[in-house]
Formats: structure tokens, C-alpha cells, sequence
């Protein structure tokens, strides 16, 4: 059924008059009914008796009140008409339950900047329509309010989190104080710097294992359980990536990346179960899969940050001594694709109706809370990941952060690469030396990893081409 208004205003001047009958028309344009005195109200009808049947009318869903500077003074004061109307309205207000059928129009506003509306509306929530600009801005508001329809509802009250019945504490994590001993020993060159860092890395790595299922929960691991770990999870990745930054910095040796590449390896446990664990589900260790994919890209976006191309070219070239319980095959090393992550679990991220491409890099995205090193330079750091990728013979990878990459996107490390001078770090990255050599090798590993199959990207092409910067590289000598 049509939705039926009464409209209540003053008559201040012919204009007034004139905008009240086109917003009329405008609504019945759009399917209201509207009762209006120009068109309802008949010579020799009661006018008092007319307005309060029709505020009272149960078959009036709203009444719209027009206010003015007129019609505020009007019913403040209780003279005739307004006044009359406005002790009508007023009553009806105060007296039922139902106050939302009244709907405060503000028509005008004072010097102050302050809308005049009578007394018993000042604490109501008004539309504006003070200007022809307001009111087209705020029509379709009004439409919505009189059919029932918000632009935002509130959405259905959901289940309590399965986790909150299982034990979700986490240990404090002692890698904070561990970390500022290592800053000093680093910033005044103590003898024993090795111990300090393993001290600092032993912290990080207790922290996230005390956070691995050791046995069988005693309910179903859901997405919500995930996303919670992720966030515990969350505070050794911050760790990990303050202690890059900071001695990446500061290495004049390889020690730093030869410390890095054991950690990495030690990483990499936390993708399956613990060793002493025999009956296991792979969804106890989901969320550890992705906090491995998280960091090591956070690491990548934290050494080109430092400029340590050195250590870069360290990570992304070196076999990395797999754990026992992730050996398949007798298949001891692996590259560094083996630290990619992937979540189906946390597709609970999704809004309603609708289904993630890439789950985990909407909470990587999510989790971007890093001033020093933003979403942008996540995604950057996974392009280079993903170049690397395609020029490794062997290696695969599937750049999930880069679905929230736009088709004009621009990455500042690979666009400055068309100098000469900053090319070379990409030399030193990936061990080729002349671009054309470089393009060679990516369009191969385009085909080998079947690029043109991938799907859902915002590329034209997805061949990520034109983000690498491919044709421009070494160009400005």
C-alpha cells in the first residue's frame, strides 16, 4: 500500500506557498499519497476540524511539518491556524508511542546557523530543505523515511563467536624488552650482538608457538577463532618487521641476513603441526599459515624500505631447509615460495553474500595499521615477490594483495627503476643484468605460471606488465 502524508506548514509568502505545492507534486510523482489544504480542504469545511483528523488519521503515516521562521514563531505563540495545528501535533506527540510519524522539514535557518523549529521539536532529528540545493541533496532521505526504507539498517544479531568457549588467552609477549636490549647493543656496538638477537628472535618465535593447538580443541576451529589468532599473531609480525627495519639499516656483513634466512626457516614450522603432535586437523593451523605469508611480505616491503637489496636478493634466491613435518616427498629445501599462505577459513570476512577472491589479503589489508609501511608497499613488496616468481625457474606464486590494486596503480620502486642508476637494485635483486634480459624472463615465466588463466583482477591483461614497469626499465641513462 502507498504511503499517505499530511503536510503541515505556514503560508509565509506566495513563494513558500509555491515550493510546499512542487515538493507535493514531486511526491506524488513518486507514489505518495499527500493531503495538502490546496487540494483537501473545501469551502465551508472546518479548518481546525480538518487538521486534527488528519494528524490523528490512522491511515496517515506521516506528517510532515514544513517549518519556517513563521511557522516556529506561529506555534510557539498558540495563534490561530499554525498555533492550532502545532497544539494538535504537539499533543499527538507527547501522548503516543509511535513519535516517528512526525517528520521535522527545516525550511529555514537563523543567522546563529540554527533551523527554526518549534519548542516541542528542538530535540528532534530534522531534514534540511533550507535551500533548493539542500532539498535535492536530502530528497532521497525524505523518501526513504516515509516508505520505511533507511539507506543503512542495522543488521541481524548474529551468534557469539564459538572461541569465546574456548580458552583464548595469550601469553604476554616478552620480545619487547628483548628488542630494546637488542637496539642498544646494536646503537653502541656491544660485543655478543649474535646473542642478543637470538635472545630477541627466540621471544618472537615462543610467542607465536605457544599460540599452536596442541591438542584437540574442544570446538569446531570456525573463521572467527582464526581471525583472532591472526590478531594475536599480529604482534609478532610488528616485531619481526621493527627488527628489519631497524638493523637492515645498520648491517655492514652478512650476519644480519644469515640471521634472517634462520629465521625464516624457523618460520616456516608454523605452517604445520608441531612435531610432537600425531592426530591434527590443518584448519589448527591456518591461521600460522597466513601470519607466515603476512610477515615474510612485510619483510620484503621492510628491506626495500632500507634499500638492502643485498639481503633481498639473499631471501629471494636462497633454498630454505623445510621443517620435518612439512617435508613431502623427501624434498628437503624449498624456495621462497614456500612461504605462501592461503585461507578459505576466513572467507567470514566476506559481507554478506558475497565471496572473497583472496580472504587472507583482506585481513593482510585489514591488518595494515603500520604507518612506516602502508597496504601500498605491501602490495609492492608482493610484486616483486611475484616478479621474482616468474624469472625463478620453478617457483610459483599467486599475488592475493594485488586484487586490491587498480588498473592506473604506480609502484615508486619500480617506476623509479626506468633510471639506470636505481635499475641496478633490481639487478642486485634478481641477478639479471640488462632489462631486456629481465622482460625475457618474466614474459617466459608469464606463460609457465598460465597468467592468462588467472582471473578477477582489475588488470585489462593480467599480465601485472604495466605495474612492473616493464617497458620503461632502464630507460634514462
Amino acid at each position: 500500500m502507498s504511503p499517505r502524508v499530511f503536510i503541515s506548514y505556514s503560508w509565509s509568502s506566495p513563494g513558500h506557498q509555491a515550493r510546499i505545492r512542487q515538493w507535493a507534486e514531486q511526491m506524488v510523482s513518486d507514489g505518495i499519497d499527500v493531503i495538502l489544504d490546496v487540494w483537501d480542504l473545501n469551502e465551508g469545511d472546518d479548518m481546525y476540524a480538518f487538521m486534527e483528523r488528519m494528524v490523528v488519521d490512522k491511515s496517515v503515516t506521516h506528517v510532515l511539518v514544513f517549518c519556517d521562521s513563521e511557522y516556529a514563531s506561529r506555534a510557539d505563540a498558540r495563534r490561530a491556524g499554525v498555533g492550532t495545528e502545532s497544539q494538535i501535533i504537539s499533543r499527538e506527540i507527547y501522548s503516543k508511542v509511535q513519535q516517528s510519524k512526525f517528520i521535522p522539514i527545516a525550511c529555514e535557518f537563523s543567522e546563529e546557523g540554527e533551523p527554526f523549529l518549534p519548542t516541542f521539536f528542538k530535540s528532534r532529528i530534522f531534514i534540511d530543505f533550507s535551500s533548493p540545493e539542500a532539498a535535492n541533496d536530502n530528497w532521497e532521505q525524505l523518501i526513504r523515511v516515509i516508505y520505511g526504507k533507511p539507506a543503512h539498517q542495522k543488521p541481524a544479531l548474529g551468534k557469539a563467536p564459538t572461541y569465546l568457549s574456548a580458552s583464548a588467552s595469550a601469553p604476554a609477549s616478552p620480545a619487547v624488552s628483548k628488542f630494546a636490549t637488542l637496539k642498544q647493543a646494536l646503537i653502541h656496538n656491544k660485543p655478543g650482538i649474535k646473542h642478543y638477537r637470538e635472545d630477541f628472535l627466540d621471544a618472537c618465535y615462543s610467542f607465536a608457538d605457544a599460540l599452536r593447538i596442541r591438542t584437540r580443541p574442544e570446538v569446531e576451529i570456525t573463521g572467527d577463532k582464526v581471525l583472532e589468532d591472526c590478531g594475536k599473531l599480529k604482534l609478532v609480525r610488528d616485531h619481526v618487521v621493527d627488527w628489519v627495519l631497524f638493523e637492515s639499516e645498520t648491517d655492514c656483513s652478512n650476519e644480519f641476513s644469515e640471521a634472517l634466512i634462520k629465521f625464516l626457516e624457523r618460520l616456516l614450522e608454523f605452517k604445520s603441526r608441531p612435531q610432537e603432535v600425531s592426530s591434527w586437523s590443518d584448519s589448527w593451523y591456518e591461521a600460522h599459515r597466513v601470519f607466515v605469508y603476512e610477515t615474510f611480505l612485510y619483510i620484503v616491503a621492510a628491506l626495500i624500505k632500507t634499500d638492502n637489496f643485498s639481503a633481498l636478493h639473499i631471501i629471494l634466491t636462497s633454498h630454505y631447509l623445510l621443517p620435518e613435518t612439512e617435508s613431502h616427498s623427501g624434498e628437503l629445501f624449498s624456495k621462497f615460495d614456500t612461504f605462501y599462505g592461503y585461507s578459505e577459513t576466513l572467507q567470514v570476512l566476506a559481507p554478506e553474500g558475497k565471496k572473497l577472491h583472496a580472504p587472507a589479503a583482506e585481513l593482510i589489508k585489514r591488518q595494515s595499521d603500520r604507518t612506516d609501511l602502508p597496504f601500498a608497499t605491501v602490495m609492492e613488496a608482493e610484486l616483486l615477490v611475484l616478479m621474482m616468481a616468474f624469472v625463478s625457474d620453478d617457483a610459483r606464486w599467486y599475488p592475493q594483495t594485488l586484487h586490491y590494486c587498480s588498473r592506473g596503480a604506480a609502484f615508486p620502486f619500480f617506476l623509479r627503476a626506468s633510471r639506470h642508476r636505481d635499475f641496478q637494485k633490481l639487478i642486485q635483486i634478481t641477478g639479471f643484468d640488462s632489462a631486456d634480459k629481465l622482460r625475457e624472463a618474466v614474459k617466459s615465466g608469464h606463460k609457465r605460471l598460465g597468467v592468462e588463466r588467472w582471473s578477477n583482477f582489475w588488470l585489462t591483461d593480467r599480465s601485472f606488465w604495466a605495474h612492473m614497469n616493464m617497458e620503461m626499465l632502464d630507460t634514462i641513462k
